[in-house]
């Protein structure tokens, strides 16, 4: 690095990836000549986690980017990126600035695909951001004076956690889960046991082992030809990347996600680093799956990566291993999985309000561990994977 000149560090997005990748990298390089910028278009931190409480119609704490950057020395631009030039390392804004960079953090996150099933763009509501989330909590608490019908598509944790709370604050709902798949079915039995008998409790209907092939204004239908009426359809199945990297030439999957190497840099271009759901990170047990559970330890070992590298010191391959699928079932429930290293269901399970406290803690600590990490290297990660993880494919 030139001695005279800031070695210039951007990062894209600042969700819970990228905002932990800016504040831990603002204090491991503090003594370096490092300008870090933090790209996104707001300053409110969106907490992702606890989107399906926003969509039952609760209140989120207001937390700025703005204060919690203040005396990081980071920087937070507001604006969108709209495309990356590697060959020049210039990244383009949605106010017609450009940013030069040395090296590029890309967090941009995921979003539910809209784009694979025909009527999901125009009739389905998704949980990609607060605002539609709101509006989306509005035509429930409407449609729950006329007794309404709700679907909510995707049996993942989104899919889970979206139709218990809705079923939960809106009893006069009828919520129906459609999915490919039986809801929870990466769990051992005792544990899909519990998210059954919370299914029932709610009324929550169960179509499974089905396709959505269309969605109507007021209908989904079913590959099978069969209809089912929908006032009101949530879909929260399948993600997608934003195609700025595809876009580029940086070399991606299907989905957008950057192809990594063992260090977490792209492998076409290894000035850009990829965090969280918008890297395609890859350990000997298989690819990571997104979750904040993975997401914020890709961003802490990048930053810790980057520092390391611009002092001219070697680094070890990212290591990672679950340890548990943590699942809110309402505000007064949840089932909390734990896991081997491979996200394996292992024999040992919490239920019932223990579990909520468990899950309520897991939805709260990003913000704290963000504060913290503005001055101390904070622990993030529960497991490196232990033999699972040992040789790096």
């Amino acid at each position: 690095m030139n001695a005279t000149a800031n070695h210039e560090i951007v990062v894209l997005g600042a969700g819970y990836t990228g905002l932990l990748a800016t504040v831990r990298l603002a204090h491991r390089t503090r003594r370096a000549k490092v300008r870090i910028t933090l790209v996104n278009p707001s300053d409110r931190f969106v907490e992702r986690l606890r989107m399906h409480q926003v969509a039952a119609g609760q209140q989120l704490a207001d937390r700025r980017i703005t204060e919690l950057l203040d005396g990081t020395g980071a920087h937070l631009h507001r604006a969108a990126a709209t495309g990356i030039d590697p060959a020049a390392r210039r990244v383009t804004l949605s106010d017609g600035a450009t940013l030069h960079y040395d090296t590029l953090v890309y967090a941009l996150g995921s979003a539910t695909d809209t784009t694979q099933v025909p009527g999901v763009g125009d009739h389905a509501w998704t949980l990609n951001d607060p605002v539609r989330a709101h509006h989306f909590s509005d035509r429930l608490t409407a449609l729950a004076q006329a007794r309404g019908a709700v679907t909510v598509v995707g049996g993942g944790l989104t899919g889970v956690e979206a139709a218990t709370e809705i079923a939960e604050s809106h009893p006069e709902l009828t919520v129906t889960l459609v999915a490919a798949a039986e809801p929870g079915s990466m769990m051992g039995p005792r544990a899909r046991a519990h998210l059954d008998r919370a299914f029932e409790r709610l009324g929550i209907i169960r179509r499974t082992g089905v396709q959505v092939d269309k969605v109507l204004p007021e209908a989904i239908r079913l590959s099978t030809g069969e209809m089912i009426g929908s006032d009101v359809t949530l879909w929260t199945a399948g993600v997608r990347v934003p195609g700025l990297a595809t876009e580029a030439g940086i070399a991606t999957e299907a989905t957008g996600s950057v192809i990594t190497d063992a260090t977490l840099r792209s492998v076409s271009h290894p000035e850009v680093y990829a965090v969280g759901d918008a890297a395609s990170v890859r350990q000997p047990f298989g690819r990571l799956h997104g979750t904040c559970q993975s997401g914020m330890p890709t961003a802490a070992y990048v930053a810790d990566t980057i520092s390391r590298r611009l002092r001219g010191r070697k680094v070890r391959p990212f290591r990672f291993g679950y340890v548990h699928q943590p699942v809110s079932l309402g505000r007064r429930d949840a089932v909390i999985q734990f896991t081997n290293a491979d996200d394996t269901p292992k024999r040992w399970y919490l239920k019932g309000r223990i579990a909520v406290r468990y899950k309520e803690s897991v939805s709260a600590s990003p913000w704290p561990v963000f504060g913290m990490s503005r001055r101390m290297t904070v622990p993030v990660q529960f497991s490196r994977g232990g033999r699972r993880t040992r040789e790096q494919v």
